[in-house]
Formats: C-alpha cells, sequence, structure tokens
C-alpha cells in the first residue's frame, strides 16, 4: 500500500520521541520543518511505489536497484539501494523513549573508523550532521591490511520516535552531491514501522521480504528449513 507525508515534523520534537498529538499541537511558524524519513503514524496515501520489508517501506524509482541481502536462513539482513555505481545501505533501530542516537553513535563510529586506520570527520548534510569518511581497506586474518586504496563512504543518521535510521553511501555518492541527490531523495521517503514492542535501544528492527518476493524463492514468513536456502542477494 502506498503511503506518503501526512504532515511536516519538527526534528527535534521527533528527536525526543514526543507523541505526535502533543507535537501537532506546535504552532506551524514556530517549528524547524524537516521531510522524511517518516513514522507509519504520521504519513497518509499518496501516489509512491514502496517495498514493503517490514520495519521499513522503501520507495521503488525509475534509475534505482533495490538489493536485499540474506544470511543462510533466508532471513532479510540488509538492503541497499544501487545507482550510477553508488550504493545507499539503509537500516532501521530502536532508540528511546526520551532522547536520540545518532549524537551519541557518531563520535563512537569517528573512533572505530580511525582505530581501524582510517579517517573520519563531522560535516554538515540535509538531514543534519553526519559523517565523511575514509575506510581504510579490510585486513586478511592475520589482520593484515589488504593491499589496495581506502574507500569513501558517507554516514547519514535520522533519529524518529522511538527509531533511528542510519544509511551510509559509498561509491561516487560518498563524495559527489550530485550523484548522492537522488539516492538522499529516496531516504526522505522511507516510512519506518517500528511497532509498539519494548526492543532494546540500537537493536536492528525486523526486516522481511516482500510478500511476492518470498512467494518466488519458494518462502513463507518463517523460512522453511527443509526448502534450499535462497541467493545470498536479491536485486528487485
Amino acid at each position: 500500500m502506498p503511503f506518503g507525508r501526512k504532515r511536516r515534523l519538527d526534528r527535534s520534537v521527533r528527536e525526543r520521541g514526543v507523541a505526535p498529538e502533543v507535537e501537532e499541537r506546535h504552532r506551524d511558524d514556530d517549528r524547524d520543518v524537516t521531510t522524511g524519513p517518516f513514522d507509519v503514524g504520521d504519513v497518509s496515501e499518496d501516489d509512491v511505489e514502496r517495498i514493503d520489508f517490514g520495519a521499513m517501506q522503501i520507495p521503488k524509482r525509475a534509475g534505482n536497484d533495490l538489493r536485499v541481502s540474506l544470511d543462510d536462513k533466508g532471513r532479510v539482513v540488509a538492503v541497499s539501494v544501487h545507482r550510477g555505481g553508488s550504493a545507499m545501505q539503509v537500516g532501521a533501530y530502536a532508540a528511546p523513549r526520551d532522547g536520540s542516537v545518532w549524537p551519541d553513535l557518531r563520535p563512537e563510529l569517528a573512533t572505530s573508523i580511525k582505530s581501524q586506520g582510517g579517517r573520519a570527520r563531522e560535516s554538515e548534510g540535509p538531514f543534519g550532521p553526519e559523517l565523511a569518511a575514509e575506510l581504510a581497506p579490510p585486513r586478511t586474518g592475520g589482520k593484515e591490511a589488504v593491499k589496495g586504496t581506502s574507500r569513501a563512504a558517507r554516514f547519514v543518521g535520522v533519529d524518529g520516535p522511538r527509531w533511528f535510521v542510519r544509511a551510509v553511501l559509498t561509491g561516487p555518492a560518498a563524495i559527489d552531491e550530485t550523484a548522492a541527490e537522488p539516492l538522499l531523495a529516496t531516504l526522505r521517503d522511507v516510512i519506518v514501522v517500528r511497532g509498539s514492542e519494548p526492543k532494546p535501544v540500537r537493536e536492528p528492527l525486523p526486516l522481511k521480504l516482500p510478500v511476492e518476493l518470498a512467494e518466488q524463492f519458494g518462502q513463507v514468513v518463517e523460512p522453511d528449513a527443509d526448502k534450499p536456502p535462497p541467493p545470498p542477494s536479491i536485486t528487485i
């Protein structure tokens, strides 16, 4: 079912996990408005076609390839959008009712990247503070760096009501705003379905194959152990 924008949200209010009905009472001219990603409770129907991955509904747009990575049991572990040699991996996570994840996670990511021989610095983007990074080449089992050059990556985070979305851009989109814009436009129209059950902070929200793909690959909601696993990735 397609969804879309019902109203524009105040990011500062949304980061605090304030209920929509409380946020609604703020005067429009007093709010620093932003657009997307959206909580499923704050949207209404529109003409955007989206693929339902359970915790996230991701727009399907011309020129984009949606790719799904699966584990050996056929469960979805990652969803990414590919376009023109660039990629954007998107994940949704549980967040605290009061507070946010991204302000604390940014310095942790930067420290981790630097400890592995990479570089990271904060920058300002369309969704607020983000990280521009150069990732060190991967290491072998003996912890020796694999020969190769560092890879550019751009980390974007958005805090929502009890959820957090992180997007990682690689390829030309990591350093070229023109290449990044179509991917970020897709991110703006993502819808998050958090659910009401308690979850540990930063726990990934569960993803699933869309019904049509599950049927295509002979899966049900819970993969059948007697059936062979589907391929490790699927392009939609």
